[in-house]
């Protein structure tokens, strides 16, 4: 069996054969889907997505279409989602949200034309890649990209102290990044700028507010321990286990 038959057997049962996955889920349980991740996405929308409700936004492996659905709540009308699962895409269906279809992720973003699109999204999808190929899909967001346009990817953190459990949690991960990492890949594709962002929780309520105080009290515990050991004091490190990173396509020159 080789490396792409193996995926694709994943794939083909992506939630069923994950542990305590379910595929019968209907459109009332939609808040149940998205409610644990809604306050994690709405900031990701709010400070990364363009200003314009009108940009044309493609979100590649878009699972269940989460994301999609909290673009759509936020103003924003041209969405398109596209996934390799087909468990996936019929859940979205299900959960009633539009603009999702099953297809490859390559192909698909392939077949856009030069500057058709404003906004790509590549939330838990690089790591699934071999390092060539991932380039090589970063290279074609930045053609696909009009001047201007950007990109948005999370992927995990080899940086991390808990960074290999999201490395090593989903069979057909093949690599995690550090910030440098994939600044690096970003910079090989052609991008103009990156910045790389922690996945610090997203305050909602008084559970959450108190996981962000705790997390700072731990951010500052691992700044001290990378500074005892390299002498780097930290401020710009990223210690989630996942890491956002957002990067630009230069505009043309006027």
């Amino acid at each position: 069996m080789t490396s792409e038959s193996f995926k694709r057997r994943v794939y083909d049962s992506y939630l069923s054969s994950a542990d305590g996955g379910r595929t019968d889920r209907s459109a009332a349980d939609r808040a149940a889907v998205i409610g644990p991740r809604a306050a994690y996405l709405q900031r990701l929308v709010r400070r990364h997505f363009p200003a314009d409700r009108e940009a044309r936004i493609l979100d590649l492996g878009c699972g269940a279409g989460a994301l999609l659905a909290v673009a759509r709540q936020a103003g924003y009308r041209n969405l398109a989602g596209v996934d390799h699962s087909a468990e996936q895409v019929a859940l979205a269906e299900r959960l009633g949200i539009a603009g999702v279809r099953r297809g490859d992720l390559a192909e698909s973003l392939a077949a856009a034309a030069p500057g058709a699109l404003d906004l790509v999204v590549l939330f838990d999808v690089l790591e699934h890649f071999p390092l060539d190929q991932g380039l090589a899909l970063l290279e074609q967001a930045a053609r696909a990209l009009a001047p201007g346009g950007r990109i948005v990817i999370h992927v995990p953190n080899a940086e991390a102290l808990f960074g290999a459990r999201i490395r090593y949690d989903d069979l057909t991960h093949e690599t995690a990044f550090t910030p440098r990492s994939i600044a690096q890949l970003l910079s090989l594709a052609g991008f103009a700028r990156s910045a790389v962002f922690e996945d610090r929780p997203a305050v909602h309520g008084l559970k959450s507010a108190l996981r962000a105080l705790v997390w700072r009290l731990v951010r500052g515990a691992l700044r001290l321990a990378l500074a005892a050991e390299t002498g780097d004091s930290g401020r710009q490190a990223v210690f989630s286990q996942n890491l956002l990173a957002v990067a630009d396509k230069a505009r043309a020159a006027r």
